[in-house]
């Protein structure tokens, strides 16, 4: 597989493994900085994603 294709393909499974994350797991509070909005956690989990794609 091509760099590039696997690259896109981390970052977004990442971003929809953040976005269950955030959906099924979540913060109830509010108070937790990441979980307690969709698009911060799709973006730390796209994030992650891309850094395990990288290499």
């Amino acid at each position: 597989m091509a760099e590039p294709i696997k690259l896109i393909l981390y970052t977004v499974a990442g971003g929809a493994l953040g976005f269950l994350y955030y959906r099924l797991i979540g913060c109830s509070t509010g108070a937790c900085p990441i979980t307690s909005r969709p698009v911060p956690s799709v973006i730390y989990g796209a994030m992650m994603g891309a850094m395990l794609g990288w290499r």
